[in-house]
């Protein structure tokens, strides 16, 4: 069994989504472990996405994961890491349309910044990830 993150983003949060997607990760099997709304500081967005601090979106990134509420989740089972990225489809919701048409990005994003949904990448983001938005007694 493997653990990854997902953190549904400000825009599916504000497009009512999170049952949706919630439920979606259910019917693949996967469990959830952790679950929580918060909403991230500017500190906090800036700490997270530290991999991404070099790239030119990094500052957009950051501004619009701090523009309202998101919800983070542990999800639970085998290859999830991999099975969730592909849920998710590519970043890019309008590739993500005709690539993956049922994917969550597809089904939920807009564009390339607002993709409804963040997931871990590798075993080494969910590592640095999970325990970073939950403490070991949050998670069952």
């Amino acid at each position: 069994m493997e653990r990854t993150l997902i953190i549904i983003k400000p825009d599916a949060v504000e497009k009512g989504a999170i049952g949706k997607i919630l439920d979606r990760f259910i019917q693949e099997g996967f469990t959830i472990k952790a679950l929580k709304m918060f909403r991230f500081t500017k500190e906090q967005a800036q700490k997270f996405y530290i991999v991404h601090k070099e790239r030119p979106f990094y500052g957009e990134l950051v501004e619009f994961m701090t523009s309202g509420p998101v919800v983070a989740c542990v999800l639970e089972g085998q290859n999830a890491i991999s099975r969730v990225r592909e849920i998710i489809g590519p970043t890019d919701s309008e590739e993500a349309r005709k690539v993956a048409p049922n994917s969550i990005r597809a089904l939920f994003g807009t564009d390339k910044g607002k993709n409804a949904i963040h997931a871990s990448d590798s075993p080494e983001s969910a590592s640095y990830e999970i325990p970073f938005i939950f403490s070991e007694l949050e998670i069952c």
